[in-house]
């Protein structure tokens, strides 16, 4: 019995990978070596030039261009990740761009957003949170509250300005936004070690562990698909990419006992109100010292 099924199960996946055990002259579909014969996988071209803010990349350098290549192959292949990152950009960068823009630092770490998250809020397992990956301790020293009720590393907006806060701090101190980027993923000073004892000023010349080594590729490569994606054959409308929706602020400065409740009498609903306020992160808000909070709901005007 056993021989029975274990030949059935090699018959299936042989007819799974498209082997053909029976030549058909007369089949539609040419088959050779068990690959369809128009099935094609493409290299992806490198771009000519690439950057990050004002920073050249110098894909002259054998080791950089290789690592941009991987960054450029997964994420163009990765096709459905890739175009969930397109549709939640259109959603999200509206809130994130004019942050960026007033707190004085560039644009293109909006795509540092979403190499950490992909614009999700999400949990790593070393325990960072929200869109913009800020780890408890982190976050508090960023000046964001977090508690059991209440944790504003999922507040994108002010999540936004604590992570510029930091940038603007690596900034100041390595003089370079590609270093003010990755020690964002390695931490200052760990990237500050590594640049005195390899003796060197810049990231393209440190020698790396992994996770470090793909993160700028990974951000410009995110960077040149989302700003290009017909280039790289994401097809898509208007209507195909997400909408965040019209929202009003109330404010409150008392506790609420109980959330479900609150949104209801508000003409809403419990899950409305947690979706537009992650950072809610109870079923209620202790408010002991009468601490003013802004609640998004929706807006039907």
């Amino acid at each position: 019995m056993k021989k029975i099924i274990f030949t059935l199960f090699i018959l299936l996946l042989a007819g799974t990978l498209g082997y053909n055990f029976k030549t058909d002259p007369h089949t539609e579909t040419s088959v050779k070596n068990g690959f369809l014969n128009d099935y094609r996988i493409y290299a992806v071209p490198l771009p000519d030039s690439l950057t990050f803010v004002d920073e050249e990349v110098p894909l002259k350098h054998s080791d950089i261009r290789e690592r941009i290549d991987r960054e450029l192959l997964v994420n163009t292949y990765w096709q459905s990740n890739t175009l969930l990152m397109i549709k939640r950009a259109h959603k999200y960068f509206p809130i994130i761009e004019p942050i960026l823009k007033e707190e004085g630092v560039p644009d293109d770490f909006k795509y540092l957003a979403v190499a950490e998250s992909g614009l999700q809020n999400v949990t790593s397992p070393a325990g960072a949170k929200g869109f913009w990956q800020i780890m408890k301790k982190t976050g508090k020293e960023l000046g964001l509250e977090i508690s059991d009720d209440v944790d504003e590393r999922y507040h994108l907006e002010k999540a936004t300005r604590a992570a510029c806060k930091y940038l603007l701090d690596a900034k100041e101190k390595f003089g370079s936004w590609t270093l003010a980027a990755a020690s964002y993923n390695a931490g200052m000073n760990r990237i500050s070690s590594e640049l005195e004892k390899q003796q060197v000023n810049n990231y393209y010349d440190l020698y790396l562990n992994e996770e470090t080594s793909r993160y700028i590729p990974r951000i410009i490569i995110i960077k040149e698909i989302l700003e290009n994606p017909n280039k790289f054959g994401f097809v898509f409308s208007t209507k195909d990419l997400y909408e965040y929706p019209k929202t009003k602020k109330i404010t409150v400065d008392s506790s609420i006992t109980d959330l479900a409740n609150f949104a209801v009498t508000l003409g809403t609903n419990y899950k409305t109100i947690k979706l537009l306020n992650p950072w809610l992160r109870s079923k209620k808000l202790d408010n002991k010292n009468s601490k003013t909070y802004y609640i998004k709901l929706p807006d039907a005007n």
